[in-house]
């Protein structure tokens, strides 16, 4: 009787954690066995276009680990494996291995026509800024001297915020900048 209802009481645990794991795309990871959940629900972090936040999702993933690998792949590293992962954050590999199930890893090639260039809005200038399509001259005009007087841009939802940006003009340009 005592079996029978702590089985009841772990898979109803497991199914409300299973639950939270399908319905919060922000779930930050806790335990392998998440992890294991996750899979099994096709959870995948794409490394070569995650953000700080993905990455956070990783249990063992500091905050300072995470935005080291986001510059670096934004900086023009490729990450192409879990191993590539683990020299890059200087972790030893058996720690990233079980974490390997959720993970992507995959080359996109910086001189194609289908990959657009990112470059770092706090730092570009006003030519590389024009030579954003979808940023017209007045525009990047604007980002500059809104960067100048006010400091450098937080996130795109600082920049949208500041410029008074319509989303549909934040959710073309957001795939050209970061942060």
């Amino acid at each position: 009787m005592i079996f029978s209802f702590l089985a009841n009481k772990l898979n109803s645990q497991k199914r409300s954690l299973r639950e939270r794991i399908k319905n919060d795309p922000y779930h930050r990871f806790t335990s392998f066995e998440e992890i294991s959940i996750a899979e099994e629900l096709g959870v995948k972090i794409e490394i070569d276009k995650a953000n700080v936040d993905d990455l956070l999702r990783l249990p063992g993933i500091s905050i300072h680990q995470a935005r080291s690998l986001v510059e670096l792949i934004n900086s023009g590293v490729e990450i192409l494996s879990v191993e590539d992962m683990s020299a890059a954050l200087k972790i030893p590999l058996q720690r990233l291995q079980p974490l390997a199930k959720i993970l992507a890893f995959s080359y996109y090639d910086p001189e194609s026509a289908l990959t657009p260039q990112r470059i770092n809005i706090n730092l570009a200038t006003l030519e590389e800024l024009k030579g954003i399509n979808p940023i017209s001259n007045l525009m990047a005009e604007e980002i500059v001297k809104n960067r100048l007087t006010r400091g450098d841009f937080k996130d795109l939802a600082d920049l949208q915020k500041r410029l008074k940006l319509n989303g549909k003009l934040a959710s073309e340009i957001m795939h050209y900048l970061y942060f």
